[in-house]
């Protein structure tokens, strides 16, 4: 959620470079903190432009300086939020029984002020608490103080902890809503769920790849727990390779995490902070191609950072909850990067 200073095209504009800016740090998996602190140097570097801009004469320059962004990463699994603010109002929570508390997202600066650290908290939101975002054009305007707007604000969210996150946004927009507003306002709705546990299989996996065919059949076993046995040739794949990486070039411990929801997704940890590469390996070399395999059979695929390590996740897309259709490349293609003795590799 963010905003930015002024109205028009140039806002407009502005607030279209900062919505593609915040997708692709997504795609990152960039912690919530480095996602504000690059859209800080972004917005400093907007601002240089349009001065540079002015000092040539080109334009009439309006800065961007004090737009304000707030940014949450939910963890479905663990039913935890992480989230840090930029000069952004701080988000409401209404747990399952209605009660309304604040989240305790610490204050920062505005984007584009630079060289200002953005604080981060996590808060555990049981399933089907709503988390509320909004615009400062929401709760203040010209006659009314931010600190009275926020007032009404828990109070139209009193007791709302049974109503559909619809109903929670017309309640507020009823109650709260300024007859002359001077300024945009955006509310956003989020209801929290959680992973049951039958839908997660994790173990831990011993450095030793000598054992990656253990690690296959397991994974061949919890495919069939599920009722996805269909997608068993490509999952296998996946894990046999990012387990394989792990345990060669990385630090212990290994881990492996399945995820069944509307797509399934294969996670392996490491202890490693080094990220692979996906890379065009020569017909000489002897390695180089497992994350080729994993990039063809998978939807898509990345790195997360951890405290502990780095995770590299694939996603397969299922269609109507029990088969996979992965993006297969032309078998031809594919066998074109393999020699025959490179199947002697124990991860494939």
């Amino acid at each position: 959620m963010g905003d930015v200073v002024g109205r028009g095209l140039h806002a407009a504009a502005t607030m279209g470079r900062l919505r593609t800016a915040v997708h692709n740090f997504a795609v990152l998996d960039l912690p919530v903190d480095e996602v504000l602190g690059n859209l800080d140097d972004l917005v400093v570097r907007m601002d240089d432009e349009e001065r540079a801009g002015d000092a040539a004469g080109d334009h009439e320059g309006v800065g961007v300086t004090g737009a304000t962004c707030l940014y949450a990463v939910y963890d479905p699994v663990a039913g935890a939020c992480t989230m840090a603010r930029a000069g952004h109002p701080e988000p409401v929570v209404v747990r399952p029984d209605g009660t309304v508390t604040c989240a305790g997202v610490p204050a920062s600066a505005p984007l584009g002020l630079g060289g200002y650290p953005f604080e981060t908290t996590e808060l555990s939101l049981p399933e089907g608490s709503q988390l509320v975002l909004y615009t400062d054009g929401l709760v203040e305007d010209r006659d009314q103080d931010i600190d009275v707007g926020l007032e009404r604000l828990r109070r139209a969210l009193d007791g709302s902890g049974s109503r559909t996150p619809d109903e929670t946004c017309q309640t507020v927009i009823d109650a709260l809503k300024p007859s002359h507003s001077s300024d945009d306002i955006a509310l956003l709705t989020a209801r929290t769920r959680t992973f049951p546990p039958s839908r997660v299989a994790e173990w831990d996996v011993p450095s030793d790849p000598a054992l990656v065919p253990s690690v296959r059949a397991r994974c061949r076993e919890t495919l069939r727990t599920w009722g996805l046995e269909e997608t068993g040739f490509a999952t296998e794949l996946i894990v046999s390779e990012l387990v394989t990486n792990a345990i060669r070039y990385g630090s212990p411990p290994v881990g492996v995490r399945l995820l069944h929801g509307r797509c399934l997704i294969c996670e392996v940890s490491d202890g490693s902070g080094t990220s692979p590469r996906l890379r065009r390996a020569a017909t000489t070399d002897e390695g180089g191609r497992g994350l080729f395999l994993v990039a063809q059979f998978a939807q898509r695929w990345g790195t997360r950072y951890t405290t502990r390590g780095k995770v590299i996740w694939a996603e397969q897309v299922l269609h109507d909850g029990t088969s996979a259709a992965p993006r297969l490349a032309p078998v031809d293609f594919l066998l074109d990067q393999f020699d025959l003795d490179q199947f002697d590799d124990p991860g494939l």
